[in-house]
């Protein structure tokens, strides 16, 4: 089984401190070996100078018959065996090793008369030189990598909260809010150099900005075509009113009602887009005002309570959602059409083919409809039905019903 990393693994800062952390440690690991390297062999070749320079004295020593010096003599305990070996082959050489007292010391060997003449100088304080390099190295480079590592953090952690902000400005724009602006001071001064983040948030500022026109203008569009059309359509109905009756004049008639009622639906989505109209909120029984809803209809539609209860919310608001719901289910879908009561949630049931698989993926959309009867309608029922339940602060979902049928149900706050 795939074990997935826990989700800050994924953030920018994550990464960036990673990044900085490996970048840092890889460098301080290459300058810390030339350091070493390098100062360990100055350090040896000091010592190996030193140690051959009392080598000269001690063989001179040697060559005259004179005593030689301390730390100095032939085949001397301790040399070491290879050191021993070289010298008795008839070349001189120098090692680091131990002495008796396990100090470290240089040897150095050259020889004489078939053996090894020896001597040796002390190495400790060399060895020591070392060693506090290499602490003072590992100790600069772990500091080195904790400042590196706070500032960057800071530099990132500047750019992330900005690359945050304009995400969170584009799910409120992607949720409605069309007057959400990133803001961004390097985008709007323009005596200050943009950078990436800043042309994000000035593209994303223009974008919303942009949309927001034309949203405000084919608003104000719809609604000036749905008022201009009201009069002429009132005048041609009371005109139709005038016909002689005869199947002409009742297609005249409901072709009229038609136009009547999508101009009506255009001015409802007009004025729901817009978010102009109030919410006049009060207590209504649930159970009454559904088989209110289905008598208006005027369909064959069973009404059934498993739970009454009293709900604060706009009653015609309410009672549009409901009525449109029943309305799409007996035209698109088939009967028995059933609406259900269930305390503070009401759900709309037709055994016909079920939703279109469009809505139920992205919800109702305008003048789209499909399925049994779609030739009647223009895909504005569903719409205006979500947007009355949002004005409302309710939650409209469409899905597929158990045994098949269309399933709507309104789920009402407080729920």
């Amino acid at each position: 089984m795939r074990r997935l990393l826990p989700a800050w693994t994924a953030t920018l800062t994550w990464k960036s401190a990673c990044f900085i952390v490996v970048m840092c440690c890889s460098l301080a690991a290459v300058l810390g070996v030339l350091v070493h390297v390098e100062v360990t062999r100055q350090t040896v070749a000091t010592a190996r100078d030193k140690a051959l320079g009392k080598l000269r004295d001690v063989t001179l020593a040697y060559e005259a018959g004179e005593a030689l010096p301390p730390e100095s003599g032939i085949d001397p305990q301790g040399l070491p065996g290879p050191l021993r070996a070289l010298a008795v082959s008839g070349q001189r050489g120098t090692v680091v090793a131990e002495d008796r007292q396990g100090r470290p010391v240089m040897w150095a060997a050259a020889p004489a008369d078939g053996r090894a003449l020896a001597t040796s100088v002390d190495y400790g304080q060399s060895a020591r030189t070392i060693r506090g390099l290499d602490n003072a190295i590992i100790g600069s480079s772990v500091l080195a990598i904790g400042g590196t590592l706070l500032v960057g953090a800071f530099a990132v952690t500047r750019v992330t909260r900005r690359l945050n902000q304009t995400a969170t400005v584009a799910r409120r724009i992607t949720r409605g809010d069309l007057d959400a602006r990133v803001a961004d001071p390097r985008a709007e001064d323009p005596s200050r150099h943009p950078d990436e983040v800043s042309t994000v948030a000035g593209a994303l500022d223009t974008m919303a900005g942009t949309l927001q026109r034309k949203l405000l203008s084919e608003q104000r569009f719809t609604a000036d075509v749905a008022h201009e059309l009201r009069t002429p359509l009132t005048g041609l109905q009371a005109a139709s009113e005038l016909l002689p009756e005869g199947r002409p004049t009742e297609l005249v008639r409901e072709r009229v009602r038609t136009m009547r009622q999508l101009t009506e639906d255009l001015l409802e989505i007009s004025r729901l887009d817009s978010g102009s109209g109030q919410v006049d909120t009060d207590l209504h029984q649930l159970a009454r005002l559904a088989r209110r809803v289905v008598r208006a209809s005027g369909t064959d539609t069973e009404v059934v309570v498993l739970r009454d209860a009293h709900v604060e919310t706009d009653r015609r608001r309410l009672e549009r959602v409901l009525g449109n719901l029943v309305v799409n289910a007996h035209k698109h879908g088939r009967g028995p059409v059933v609406v259900t009561v269930d305390g503070p949630v009401v759900s709309v049931r037709d055994h016909g083919d079920g939703y279109p698989r469009y809505l139920l993926d992205d919800g109702p959309q305008r003048f789209r409809s499909e399925g049994k009867g779609s030739g009647k309608g223009h895909g504005l029922g569903l719409t205006i039905a979500a947007g009355q339940a949002e004005a409302i602060g309710a939650r409209l979902d469409f899905r597929t019903a158990e045994g098949g049928g269309a399933l709507a149900v309104l789920t009402l706050p407080g729920a």
